[in-house]
């Protein structure tokens, strides 16, 4: 939009024009010349954001955005109440509407948010809370060493850990057929959909949760994950003890390297907060907490792809590829897909680029 000649409009209309009119006129024009320098950089800084976002726009213009905005809604809230000219008014009522959006109004529709959430923002978020994912991975595995330990010295803590709904095939003492039938395929693709919404819910819902409890110091984020992961190490014994671990292992990693994957970010995610709260620095701990906050949302979305992903291939690939080759492979690729965008992977900003 090109800023309208006001000047010559006010020329116009004063020649030979009533008093009244041209008293209204004159006033207009000295209305517009005290703040017409404003107006024209805010329009210069809108045009730039308009075009290219932040790019180009220098930081003294950014901090004064705001500032000008409101100077020029005032504008057009004088220029109504005392009816001034329409040319001022509609200039006015266009620029303000465009700054308005510049200030306020979203700055990416969803399908460019979801763009940068993918190419960059995701993996981002994850690298910044690196310290957590080493401990919370660290936890992990101490918890599958722990369930393990347990069940080898008693197996009763087998019950304790694992809950009946895996069924009553997968205990100890199980023989190797049986094990190795709970490992197989299903031809019969009826109900897999339902089936794997089930897993989503279920998956999802121990990852929320591993995130939920982060505000407590991380402490209950944990615990968490060593009571799941121990549960992991008690059934792995189970299938070892059968000479199973193989293929355990490579009907496990199908989906559970995705899974597993989410989880760990989860409640690192969890922990990212409960940490910045126990330790804000020189931050206070609301500040701290909001912060941190942000970050693992940013996280928390990415897991909720990944366990919509882990419930496809659990409910999918898993039911009907059997090969223990294949299985392999499947979970190998996924892992190594998720090492390679969340730590290799690691574009500029979008507005950087």
């Amino acid at each position: 939009m090109k800023t309208p000649v006001l000047s010559s409009w006010f020329g116009k209309s004063a020649v030979n024009a009533p008093p009244d009119i041209e008293s209204a006129a004159l006033r207009s024009d000295r209305f517009r010349l005290e703040r017409e320098d404003d107006w024209r950089r805010l329009e210069h800084i809108v045009k730039r954001m308009e075009k290219g976002g932040l790019r180009g726009v220098k930081d003294e213009d950014l901090l004064a955005l705001p500032t000008l905005y409101r100077t020029a809604a005032s504008s057009l809230s004088v220029a109504r109440e005392t009816s001034l000219d329409a040319a001022t008014l509609n200039y006015l009522e266009a620029l303000v509407q465009r700054a308005w959006f510049q200030v306020y109004g979203p700055r990416k529709g969803f399908f460019a948010w979801f763009k940068e959430f993918i190419l960059g923002g995701w993996s981002r978020a994850v690298r910044a809370i690196w310290l957590d994912v080493c401990v919370a991975l660290f936890v992990m595995v101490a918890g599958a060493i722990v369930g393990w330990l347990l069940v080898a010295q008693d197996t009763e803590w087998y019950y304790r850990m694992v809950p009946g709904g895996f069924g009553e095939t997968r205990v100890p003492g199980a023989s190797r057929e049986d094990l190795l039938e709970t490992l197989g395929t299903k031809t019969d693709t009826d109900g897999l959909a339902i089936f794997g919404a089930f897993l989503f819910q279920n998956n999802a819902g121990v990852a929320i949760l591993a995130f939920a409890l982060g505000f407590a110091f991380g402490i209950p984020s944990l615990l968490l994950l060593v009571h799941n992961l121990a549960m992991l190490g008690a059934m792995m014994w189970v299938f070892a003890g059968q000479g199973l671990e193989v293929e355990f292992a490579a009907w496990l990693s199908v989906h559970g390297t995705t899974e597993l994957f989410a989880i760990l970010l989860s409640g690192a995610a969890g922990m990212h907060i409960g940490r910045s709260m126990a330790f804000p620095g020189h931050k206070s701990v609301l500040d701290a907490a909001t912060e941190s906050g942000r970050r693992g949302a940013v996280v928390m979305v990415g897991v909720t792809i990944m366990m919509v992903i882990a419930g496809l291939l659990e409910s999918y690939a898993r039911q009907l590829v059997g090969s223990v080759e294949a299985r392999l492979t499947i979970g190998g690729s996924f892992l190594a897909f998720w090492l390679a965008y969340f730590f290799l992977y690691a574009p500029r900003r979008l507005e950087e680029a």
